[in-house]
């Protein structure tokens, strides 16, 4: 008979367990805290107080009932950090040799339902800058202090 001494499963310990949040460099913290509500349905969190001439706030998303996730080692949808920036305008994003040069997402968000939220987009005046189909349909678009993001739906 094999002795086999290497089937003993190891628990193993996790060095990176998620993303917590995204630093988002903004001019004016609360009009963005207003423009993320209103176009990707972000919440401050832990009852955040809003009010003009603030220089830090976190959002979150809430889920269907409208809670806001509890902070912990593993969360779905990161958090956004907004910051008031020390220079004019946004700085999420990157150019790409193989997209022309130009501007690039810095993150990309997930929906089930991309056509309710281009509609939403449209009437709101966001800033798409293209739309396309790769793996499933994708809007880039920034907010109104040039941070380039991207929405994707599988």
């Amino acid at each position: 008979m094999n002795e086999n001494k290497g089937n003993e499963v190891e628990e193993s310990l996790e060095d990176i367990t998620g993303i917590t949040c995204i630093y988002v460099p903004v001019n004016d913290v609360y009009e963005s805290i207003q423009w993320y509500q209103k176009n990707l349905g972000y919440q401050p969190a832990n009852n955040e107080l809003v009010e003009p001439g603030m220089k830090t706030a976190v959002l979150n998303l809430p889920d269907r009932n409208g809670n806001l996730p509890s902070p912990g080692l593993r969360q779905v949808v990161p958090a956004l950090f907004l910051h008031q920036s020390d220079e004019e305008g946004g700085r999420l994003r990157f150019s790409w040799s193989l997209d022309n040069g130009k501007p690039h997402a810095m993150a990309c968000f997930i929906t089930p339902r991309i056509q309710e939220l281009s509609n939403r987009f449209k009437e709101n005046g966001v800033n798409i800058l293209g739309e396309r189909v790769t793996s499933g349909p994708n809007i880039t678009f920034a907010d109104p202090d040039g941070n380039i993001w991207e929405v994707w739906q599988p």
